[in-house]
């Protein structure tokens, strides 16, 4: 156990020159009761576009403000103390901008020392405290909460979490042992590692309250007003608080390490085994169910100073810098001023790609969108897909009721391609062909105006190629999606030497539009994600041409920690596309790339591959064992790995040199938001580095110094 009277924190003073200190003023409100409430209002000074955080200067004056509230409460001035925030924040949790550059892990052990002695303060003031989370509250902040006797709720709220495994660290400041002695194990296995692992979902305060995290909800318009009475009432003993989902004797000896051992399973199934955090997160969980709360702090503190000083923070921090910042500020973007207003989208095709295209853009911009396709019949099925979607969100509470009739009425179907005359944007979505395309573009540029952009949603095929027909090729500009549409972050902006900057600036403007993040690439073979997909494919179809089982050849890519081996995501995408997109990269660059016509003849099959629960490959058919076309030189698993690394490494480079992007930090932006690669390895080149890999490529490093963490 750790005394954290004892320990000297001033080696944290130094951390803290570039803080957006949050202040803790203090008011006394006299409750109706006659009872003395201090109210602490957490507040950095600025609006709510910058939350409220917990760096080493917001600790010590908080740290100064409990403990003169403490010297309050034995005098009995005051019966009690609250904690809320600035308008729609409590706090975003610890400033992890500070924390990544923290240098050593003693330095690290401090932060989360620092954190338990102030937050942890808040159980010991000699009467009760109350969290009034008036808005969004993450990590740390959810963690002041949880540190106080009770805990009320705003019905606003933007969200609630303890997303820190997304993120490579751990709930260090009370959440991983509090949380499930209040709420159970199994809800706090879902708020702790099973939330931030799909795609860092975040509570709403209804569910927050459900769950027992919260002891109370009130609406946004008399929030605080309900929240004090309610604390009255509490101290009066007029209310009762009950937590429901507390766990008792029997959970603990029966349920929770069941619980555990299930969601231990589940992990290794999902994401393997080289993510640190969540298996930290799980120990602590389990680790929780006995012993003090004092012998649990002190277990946070090692785990949060071990995974902050690791490489996984680091490459998370790099990550995540990357996602909140450099997405925002897409690189190479021409002035927004410069772009078309879209008042009409028109979608070349009926099919399922089009129809995901139509929802989103009428969904997200509230525009007229239509769609057009060969036969009235394909068009009637495609609008009425779209209206069965629109139907599903009403249903699930996402739409009310007239937005969705207002949605509806915007998507109109035709067979007449001259009702696109008034589209300002036009995107195709058709088989993915050259001729193809350039037919659908050459017929509807004699019909929309001059100035009206068109969009190719192609996944690898030369824009510029695509263009070569129009009489305004400086109009077309590459806009690729990722599927499934309405989930995947990304889309690849593609630009030609033809592509006018209003072209490019109208791309920009709808890609944010639609939510979405863009990033500039150049017009190169399978852009930027396929082609290093394709690379990653390519290696994995060589090993099985080899001989090399598949079950090998998938266990050969888990250190990558990928979401899903390379035959388990050729296998979503379909086997047809991936051939595909083989080839076209061996064409383009027969010496790097791999193509094999296994493909070819598996795409022709029903089932091609068997799958566990979890959905991980385990082996062929034994169709697809019957066409396969193998040699009898099996390669062991590393072997295969140096190869993905060193072609990984070596084709980014490649990239970098032609001008694909503007930088290697462009790359692992594409690579996280469109191919889900791990936060962990952030995206791929710091990986490569750490690894060696770019050292045996091209003889450098792609960061300088490389992305490793303090104990790198």
């Amino acid at each position: 156990m750790t005394d954290y009277s004892t320990i000297d924190f001033s080696p944290l003073d130094a951390l803290s020159g570039d803080e957006v200190v949050t202040h803790s003023p203090v008011r006394d409100v006299r409750l109706p009761s006659g009872n003395v409430l201090a109210l602490i209002t957490l507040d950095n000074g600025r609006d709510h576009t910058r939350p409220n955080t917990l760096g080493p200067a917001t600790l010590a004056e908080l740290d100064r403000t409990l403990t003169s509230l403490k010297a309050r409460a034995a005098a009995g001035e005051i019966h009690a103390v609250a904690v809320t925030g600035k308008q729609y924040i409590l706090a975003a949790g610890a400033d992890l901008s500070e924390v990544s550059r923290l240098p050593s892990k003693d330095i690290a052990r401090l932060i989360a020392q620092r954190g338990h002695q102030v937050i942890g303060s808040l159980s010991e003031l000699g009467v009760p405290s109350f969290a009034f989370v008036n808005g969004l509250a993450l990590g740390g902040g959810l963690e002041i909460a949880l540190n106080s006797t009770y805990r009320t709720v705003d019905a606003s709220a933007a969200a609630i979490a303890l997303p820190e495994v997304f993120l490579g660290i751990i709930p260090g400041w009370g959440g991983a042992y509090l949380l499930p002695n209040l709420i159970g194990i199994e809800n706090a296995l879902e708020v702790v590692v099973s939330n931030p692992l799909k795609q860092n979902r975040m509570l709403k305060p209804q569910k927050a309250f459900d769950l027992g995290i919260m002891d109370a909800i009130f609406p946004a318009a008399s929030y605080l007003e309900d929240s004090l009475r309610w604390a009255d009432g509490v101290l009066t003993g007029r209310v009762r608080v009950e937590r429901k989902n507390e766990p008792g004797k029997l959970e603990r000896l029966t349920k929770w390490p069941i619980a555990i051992k299930m969601a231990r399973g589940m992990l290794e199934s999902k994401i393997g085994t080289v993510p640190r955090s969540p298996y930290v997160a799980l120990d602590l969980l389990d680790k929780a169910k006995s012993g003090t709360k004092a012998e649990g702090f002190a277990r946070e503190d090692e785990a949060l100073a071990d995974l902050i000083s690791g490489d996984q923070f680091a490459a998370s921090m790099y990550a995540f810098d990357l996602v909140q910042k450099r997405a925002k500020r897409p690189v190479g973007a021409p002035d927004k001023a410069l772009a078309k207003r879209v008042t009409k989208v028109g979608v070349i095709g009926a099919g399922l790609m089009a129809s995901q295209f139509a929802l989103l853009f009428v969904r997200k911009l509230r525009v007229p969108v239509i769609i057009t396709d060969l036969d009235q019949g394909r068009v009637d099925k495609g609008v009425a897909s779209i209206h069965e979607e629109i139907g599903k969100l009403e249903a699930k509470g996402r739409l009310d009721g007239d937005t969705a009739n207002q949605l509806r009425a915007l998507v109109h179907g035709t067979t007449d391609r001259s009702e696109f005359a008034d589209c300002d944007f036009v995107i195709e979505a058709v088989f993915e062909e050259v001729g193809v395309k350039q037919d659908v573009f050459s017929a509807i540029e004699k019909i929309v105006a001059e100035d009206a952009i068109l969009a190719t949603n192609t996944s690898s095929l030369s824009v510029a190629e695509i263009g070569s027909v129009l009489q305004h090729p400086e109009r077309l500009v590459g806009f690729h999606f990722f599927n499934p549409v309405a989930v995947m972050p990304l889309i690849e902006v593609v630009k030609t030497d033809a592509t006018s900057d209003a072209a490019l600036s109208t791309a920009f403007v709808v890609a944010k539009g639609l939510g979405k993040n863009a990033v500039l690439t150049a017009d190169a073979p399978g852009f930027v994600v396929n082609r290093l997909l394709a690379k990653v494919m390519g290696e994995a179809a060589r090993a099985v041409y080899e001989g090399t089982p598949i079950a090998t050849v998938e266990k050969a890519f888990a250190p990558l920690g990928l979401p899903m081996g390379p035959f388990q995501l050729i296998d979503l995408v379909g086997w047809k596309v991936a051939a595909h997109v083989q080839d076209t990269m061996a064409h383009a660059f027969p010496d790097r790339f791999f193509a094999s016509e296994n493909f070819h003849e598996l795409a022709a099959l029903p089932e091609v591959v068997e799958k566990d629960k979890g959905g991980r490959v385990t082996g062929w058919t034994k169709a697809a064992q019957k066409v396969l076309v193998t040699r009898k030189t099996p390669v062991a698993p590393e072997t295969i790995l140096a190869r993905v690394q060193d072609g990984l490494a070596q084709e980014i480079k490649i990239m970098l040199d032609e001008g694909v992007v503007p930088e290697v930090q462009d790359i692992d932006l594409c690579l996280i938001l469109g191919a889900g690669w791990p936060f962990i390895d952030g995206g791929a080149s710091p990986y490569l580095d750490r690894e060696g890999a770019s050292e045996r490529a091209f003889g450098d490093t792609f960061h300088h110094p490389p992305i490793r963490g303090i104990d790198g």
